[in-house]
């Protein structure tokens, strides 16, 4: 009759699990590396994953929180809202508990604290007085924006972000109620954001954010166009599709009320699927590579198990029939593996932490939420378990396997035989699936690195390297645009002496940045049913296009007579020049900004990738700084052969010499530009490739170690069989043919099913096929070269068996 084991019981168990790991110690190493790799791979990636897809957004009842976007496509402009749609949304939906905003190009305006110390270039965002309230964050000190600071011309204060609060005021609360003066403007602390929330990690992850700052929904920002990205709240019981259809109805009677009003749209989606959505293939490939390495140490360790059950048999057989049940054997070989799996857990939570640390931390990358990520509470209980549940199963079909051969172990021990058929079919069906599996990860990552090398080979339209940039925003109010002109033109002429500068250069929106969009059309020209098209708007200076190295394909650039009393010029680029003039002569021509300001095209340059490397460069135009002052910020842009920390040292002293109140520290080389573009596929790329590369070593161990117990099984055969004649190449062919044999139905089976997870994930590759052949030829004939390797040292100690030091062993 079963019943639960005592206490006694268990604590004798465990003792003899310790004792039994003692004197097999290295297996037991051997096991847990196994172990602790599969269990701090999948436990990093869950921890990485969690903030993304599994865990709730850190907001009251996040699941009610949707994000309201316009129904164009393009850039920003095109999907952001005017803040009139919101302030109707409001008054006229029923769907929503609240709606709010924030002003979508705050990255156009930097803030220069000044005071004690250095000057600081900070980075503040514009949001909607109750967006702290709809979003459902209060905060940790001080109080939320009041009335009197939510509206146009209003009193000026702010909200500090929680690291900004730590970093520079040392998490002092006292700071609430003084003022900061930004750009030379005395402003109000009025709270502290909580250490939850961060702005920046949810909804910009390429930037920091220092402050939130009230925006006004007014007429006077309703003149600025479609500038608001809006987040709502759902009422209790309603639906996205509900709040959707509620807000068509809205937008419709807008429209019936006044049909020239323009900007209307609003598409509506959850708030975290929008966040989540760039990201979810990859995270789902991530996933399931974690869970496929996961699977190869459980085939790696039932191996394992299974050979150590040949030695285990005997000893069982004996305590068998001195009267120990078969449950309380099983239950001791258990114990074992619990004790396998505490060890394994805890190297794979060392694992997990060191590689979720590196990552979460890691600038250059641009996920969401990333920087939230970490080993915690519930990440320990998922490694606990997830090392619990591997080690208990791979253990028990050992555990029932040994158990059950007591009776005829004695009969098997003295002919001499090897392991049955059926337990070397097990261990070698075992070691084809792994092939298998390592090969779907091996021809996945070959194929994603194929794409990211298509992804870097792409032409920017300019010269990245030797190029460095400040972000420069002075808090000087100029009187006229001669007056402006005037202070950045010396700017640009006391950075040029410095010693190592080649060319300097300003503009308002480097590549790889900013996607705001202008209208621009040709009179009498209609665009898609459209009298526009949006293309990218850049004012730079008469320097801009030598210093980035952008070839001019026709016409000339800017030069310095390009000024604020001549006719307006532009230069395209040559998707631009194509599409506004329906490829004719652009040179000469002239179009319309906005449907009304004129513009002369005087030169047409390369296409410049503008918003990622993955995407096509798009319509753009430069227009003269002198021209066209329509900036808060600039980017000082310097080309040098010198390196950019030697650069950067000389550069911000002579920034400092000229303007004192110009923060000059940050500088950013436009090679880390490039790489921060590319970062979420480099990402994917990587934990891809490093799982990819621990399959393959444990499948090379799971072939290695089939072969190398099948040689000391057949031995004797082995012995004999040379001493029949049977030459010492013969019997390398032999066993090394054995391992590619099964290398080669692994393979196949990995090639179907790579074939199949390459389909469901092409989204995720760059001009290449799912089924590249020369991808899939390679990563097969990586997989035969070290299968072939890994049967190599089993078939080399076989072919060096004397028959005569067997017989006398065998006695």
């Amino acid at each position: 009759m079963f019943r639960l084991p005592s206490p006694s019981d268990l604590g004798m168990d465990l003792r003899y699990a310790l004792r039994a790991v003692r004197k097999d110690w290295r297996l037991f190493v051997f096991a847990v590396l196994i172990v602790g790799l599969g269990t701090g791979a999948c436990t990093a990636i869950y921890s990485l994953l969690s903030p993304l897809m599994v865990r709730d957004l850190p907001f009251a009842d996040s699941e009610r929180l949707v994000w309201i976007a316009n129904d164009g496509e393009g850039g920003m402009s095109a999907v952001t809202s005017r803040t009139s749609n919101l302030r109707d949304f409001r008054a006229e939906s029923r769907a929503f508990e609240g709606i709010t905003g924030y002003f979508a190009f705050f990255d156009y305006q930097t803030y220069n604290l000044v005071g004690d110390g250095e000057p600081e270039r900070l980075v503040g965002v514009d949001v909607a007085q109750d967006f702290l309230d709809v979003l459902g964050v209060p905060v940790a000190h001080g109080r939320n924006f009041d009335d009197e600071e939510g509206v146009w011309g209003g009193r000026k204060a702010m909200i500090l972000s929680h690291d900004f609060w730590v970093r520079r005021f040392a998490a002092d609360p006292s700071v609430v109620g003084t003022a900061l003066t930004l750009n030379g403007t005395p402003t109000e602390v009025v709270g502290v954001l909580p250490q939850s929330f961060d702005f920046a990690a949810t909804f910009v992850p390429h930037t920091r954010v220092d402050f939130l700052l009230p925006f006004p929904i007014s007429d006077e920002t309703d003149l600025w166009g479609n500038t608001l990205s809006m987040i709502g709240r759902l009422a209790p019981g309603v639906s996205v599709e509900k709040a959707q259809g509620d807000l068509e109805a809205v937008i419709a009677g807008l429209s019936e009320a006044d049909p020239d009003r323009w900007g209307l749209g609003a598409v509506v989606t959850g708030l975290q699927d929008r966040i989540a959505s760039p990201f979810r293939a990859a995270g789902l490939l991530l996933a399931g590579a974690a869970l496929v390495v996961m699977l190869i140490v459980c085939v790696n360790l039932s191996n394992l198990l299974l050979a150590r059950g040949k030695r285990r048999a005997e000893e069982m057989a004996v305590r068998s029939a001195l009267g120990a049940p078969r449950n309380r054997l099983i239950r001791q070989l258990l114990a074992e593996s619990l004790v396998l799996s505490i060890a394994g857990s805890a190297l794979g939570l060392v694992i997990a932490v060191a590689a979720t640390r590196f990552v979460a931390t890691n600038p250059a990358l641009e996920v969401p939420l990333l920087r939230t990520a970490a080993v915690d509470t519930t990440t320990l209980l998922f490694a606990a378990g997830l090392s619990l549940v591997v080690t208990l199963l791979v253990g028990l079909l050992p555990a029932l396997q040994v158990t059950r051969r007591e009776a005829s172990v004695f009969n098997e021990a003295g002919r001499g035989l090897s392991a049955g058929r059926g337990s070397t079919r097990l261990r070698e069906g075992l070691v084809i699936a792994e092939v298998a599996m390592a090969c779907i990860l091996l021809v996945f990552g070959g194929l994603l690195l194929k794409s990211f090398q298509r992804v870097l080979d792409n032409d920017l339209g300019f010269r990245a390297d030797e190029l460095v940039r400040w972000q420069i925003n002075t808090e000087r109010r100029f009187e006229t645009p001669e007056d402006s002109n005037a202070y950045y033109g010396e700017l640009v002429r006391r950075v040029e002496a410095v010693p190592g500068v080649e060319r300097v250069a300003l503009t308002d929106a480097a590549p790889l940045g900013r996607n705001r969009t202008w209208g621009v059309g040709v009179p009498g020209v209609e665009y898609n049913g459209s009298s526009t098209v949006g293309a990218f708007p850049h004012l730079v200076d008469a320097s801009y296009f030598g210093t980035m190295e952008i070839p001019l394909l026709r016409g000339r650039v800017f030069t310095a007579d390009d000024t604020g009393d001549r006719e307006t010029v532009a230069v395209l680029n040559q998707t631009a020049a194509n599409v506004l003039f329906r490829g004719e002569e652009a040179l000469g021509r002239t179009f319309l900004i906005g449907g009304e300001q004129e513009v002369r095209v005087v030169g047409v340059v390369e296409d410049v990738l503008h918003r990622s490397l993955e995407d096509g460069a798009g319509l753009q135009m430069y227009l003269p700084m002198t021209q066209v002052p329509d900036f808060r910020t600039v980017d000082l842009v310097v080309r040098s052969t010198l390196p950019a920390s030697t650069l950067a040292r000389d550069v911000q002293n002579a920034i400092r010499a000229y303007d004192p109140a110009l923060p000059a520290r940050e500088y950013q080389a436009f090679s880390a530009v490039v790489e921060r573009s590319v970062s979420p596929r480099r990402l994917t790329l990587e934990l891809l490739g490093s799982f990819a590369a621990t399959a393959l070593v444990l499948a090379i161990l799971g072939i290695y170690g089939v072969l190398s117990f099948a040689v000391s099984e057949r031995v004797r055969e082995i012995g004999i069989r040379m001493a029949l004649g049977e030459t010492h190449g013969a019997v390398l062919a032999r066993v090394i043919g054995k391992s590619l044999a099964l290398a080669a139905v692994g393979l196949g089976i990995g090639v179907a099913g790579s074939i199949a997870v390459a389909r469901w994930s092409a989204s995720l590759l760059y001009q290449v096929r799912p089924t590249d052949p020369s991808t899939f030829a390679l990563m097969a004939a990586l997989l035969l070269g070290v299968s072939a390797v890994a049967g190599l040292v089993p078939a080399w100690r076989a072919a060096r068996t004397d028959l005569a030091t067997v017989l006398k062993a065998g006695g």
